[in-house]
């Protein structure tokens, strides 16, 4: 699937599917060194807030649940040019009260917020923009999740498992629909030989992002 630049909110999948995907990878990387991180963390991860991407660089975002099929994505890459955009682009613009806007609000105030996208109704939606804005970065920041094929590429390097390409398949498959018991993840992860998977924390991070529904 590609994306637009801008992005559009068809561009999206399902918040459900997203959520699945970037949950696993979330859970392959779960260490508890993680868990215990600094101020600033970098990776892939998910925490009581929901879940988030750091790369320490140039670009971040997080996701989050907020009410039974309603969801809030939002972030920024370098490559978004709405908050440098004139006159300035009003993200938040025909947004539904359930936002956690105030602290979009902050983000947005501190230069910090690329764009913003809502999900209810079965459906994704964003503020309207400007025909002279280019680019919101959901391209940059989203592709990772959103091509299923990339998905398959990450969960099946040595990184994250060194899974054969139908585990990775079979993997994803079961994340997508929800049904990843702790036992079934280790049975198709594969453990590197230069790191020792920390096999309680990927429990706990599997368990938080709620794929295992048992």
């Amino acid at each position: 699937m590609d994306i637009n630049r801008p992005g559009l909110g068809g561009d999206l999948p399902a918040a459900e599917v997203l959520w699945a995907r970037w949950a696993l990878v979330a859970v392959l990387e779960a260490t508890t060194a993680d868990e215990g991180a600094g101020v600033h963390r970098a990776g892939t991860w998910v925490d009581d807030e929901g879940l988030h991407l750091d790369d320490s660089g140039c670009t971040w975002w997080g996701f989050a649940p907020r009410g039974p099929g309603r969801f809030v994505l939002f972030g920024e890459d370098e490559s978004s040019g709405a908050k440098w955009h004139e006159p300035p682009v009003d993200m938040l613009a025909g947004a539904p009260d359930w936002l956690p806007h105030e602290e979009l609000q902050d983000l947005r105030s501190g230069g910090q917020l690329g764009c913003v996208y809502w999900f209810e109704n079965g459906g994704w939606s964003r503020a309207p923009y400007p025909a002279t804005l280019h680019d919101d970065g959901l391209d940059c920041g989203m592709s990772r999740f959103v091509d299923r094929k990339q998905v398959l590429r990450t969960i099946a390097d040595e990184d994250h498992g060194a899974m054969p390409t139908h585990d990775a398949e079979t993997l994803l498959e079961h994340a997508e629909g929800y049904r990843l018991t702790p036992d079934l993840l280790m049975s198709l992860v594969t453990e590197p030989d230069w790191r020792e998977l920390d096999r309680p924390a990927m429990t706990r991070a599997l368990l938080r992002a709620g794929l295992d529904r048992t």
